[in-house]
C-alpha cells in the first residue's frame, strides 16, 4: 500500500532518479573519476520528474520561444 501510494504521489519524481542511477552507472562504469557529471545527471532526473508531478507545463517555454524568434528575425520584412 505504501509503495502504491508512492508511486502514484511521485511517479516523475521516482522515474527521473531511477533513469539518471541507471545513466550514472553507465557512466561510472567508463569512469569513476567524473561523480560531479554523475551528480549533475541525479540532479536533472529528480528536477525534470518533480515539474512533471506537480505539472507545470513543459520545462522549457518552446512555444513562446519560437513566437518570439519569429517576431524579432522574419526572414521577409
Amino acid at each position: 500500500m505504501f509503495w502504491r501510494q508512492l508511486w502514484e504521489s511521485y511517479k516523475g519524481r521516482l522515474l527521473g532518479v531511477v533513469a539518471a542511477v541507471f545513466f550514472c552507472l553507465i557512466y561510472l562504469y567508463f569512469g569513476f573519476w567524473n561523480m560531479l557529471f554523475c551528480a549533475l545527471l541525479l540532479f536533472v532526473g529528480y528536477t525534470v520528474g518533480k515539474h512533471k508531478d506537480v505539472g507545470q507545463g513543459p520545462l522549457f517555454p518552446w512555444k513562446e520561444l519560437r513566437e518570439w524568434l519569429e517576431s524579432r528575425w522574419r526572414p521577409f520584412k
